[in-house]
């Protein structure tokens, strides 16, 4: 499996994936409502506030994962967010998925991020490091529908500490139906 960080010039397979993956499994409302977000975060978030990677295996798409830039007005600590996450139907229960996210946050460990905070099943992402977090502690940059889901991890040696916010994300993410 190798991995990539150039999405621009796969940027229609990338959200392709993210639709067809989740409309597999949420449906096809769900399925194009993430592969619309994944082209948004792709053609109109700025280049400083998303890193995208992507796993690929003899000329096919595996699995792509994005991360967005969440800022928060009281705090210096940089921190981003993982979302979507989308492995290739096919290929799922294969690991393909935690050893994408595992290479993505080594990438912004590297880069000296602070925090990786994503939406989505504790069960599943507990697996590579994030643990539940309460929106006191780390506010969401819009009401949650499943508050169990808001999980962090610090990417330090720095405990996950509370977070001052209110926080801000990027324009692809500012829509209350994605929360």
């Amino acid at each position: 499996m190798d991995y990539s960080a150039d999405y621009e010039t796969k940027a229609d397979a990338i959200a392709d994936l993210c639709a067809s993956s989740f409309t597999a499994s949420e449906g096809v409302e769900e399925g194009a409502l993430i592969g619309a977000l994944a082209r948004r975060l792709i053609t109109e978030t700025p280049a400083e506030d998303l890193r995208v990677f992507t796993a690929w295996e003899n000329g096919a798409l595996l699995g792509g994962i994005f991360f967005t830039r969440l800022t928060y007005e009281g705090d210096p600590r940089t921190v981003f967010m993982m979302a979507p996450v989308a492995v290739a139907t096919e290929r799922q229960g294969q690991g393909i998925g935690q050893r994408l996210i595992a290479h993505g946050l080594d990438a912004l460990r590297q880069e000296g991020v602070d925090i990786a905070v994503t939406y989505g099943d504790p069960a599943f992402y507990g697996r590579v490091g994030f643990n539940s977090v309460s929106e006191a502690d780390l506010p969401a940059p819009q009401p949650l529908q499943q508050p169990q889901g808001w999980i962090a991890q610090s990417l330090t040696d720095a405990p996950l500490t509370p977070l001052r916010g209110p926080a801000r994300c990027v324009a692809a993410f500012d829509d209350p139906a994605l929360w």
